[in-house]
């Protein structure tokens, strides 16, 4: 009899386990996927940047004939962003991934505040109706980026504390839920989103 006491006791301890495992597995990917979701409106975000960076650029060409490096420069950055954007999309719990974005993202704000500064230069440039439209929509686009990442992080955040808090933490690795990375600038001068304005 005290045999199957100690059996119906280690079952119900058992069940008891397996129930609270896949509670904690239910709520660990509940935010992963909370987190890819605020990532993926990071993505839209930079697709719309990615997709007026060319029509800037093809304004500025017009005016900025002897400045073809720069243009060249800016293009080959946004190239690479959105190389790194589509691969970090793929799969935004890849810590790899996001990092490799975070410094494309560095590189395309340095190429697009120096296009600015050589823009300063050409009156005519900063007068254009079209440029200055696109500036103000690239200005609204980078303000949306900037409230994405935000929301990525707080949910990367939330993720990260579940997974590394006590006794989640005795699991979550045994489980395949690893670490998630912030979307953060490294450099403290690329903080600030580059200043697009002809006015």
């Amino acid at each position: 009899m005290s045999v199957l006491i100690i059996l119906g006791a280690l079952l119900a301890v058992a069940i008891f386990a397996g129930i609270w495992i896949a509670g904690l597995y239910n709520r660990l990917v509940a935010l992963r996927n909370r987190f890819k979701n605020a990532f993926a409106q990071i993505d839209v975000q930079l697709k719309r940047r990615y997709d007026l960076i060319p029509n800037l650029v093809e304004i500025a060409k017009g005016y900025l004939q002897h400045e073809r490096e720069t243009l060249e420069a800016v293009i080959k950055a946004r190239n690479i962003a959105a190389a790194a954007a589509q691969s970090a999309a793929a799969n935004p719990a890849d810590a790899n991934a996001v990092k490799g974005l975070m410094a494309a993202e560095t590189g395309l704000a340095g190429a697009l505040s120096r296009l600015m500064v050589v823009s300063e230069q050409y009156p005519d440039l900063k007068a254009n109706q079209n440029m200055m439209q696109l500036s103000e929509e690239l200005t609204s686009t980078e303000n949306k980026i900037s409230f994405a990442r935000q929301a990525y992080n707080d949910s990367v955040m939330a993720y990260n504390t579940t997974r590394e808090t006590f006794p989640t933490v005795l699991f979550s690795g045994l489980l395949g839920f690893l670490s998630a990375e912030l979307f953060q600038v490294e450099d403290p001068a690329e903080r600030n989103a580059p200043k697009v304005q002809f006015t």
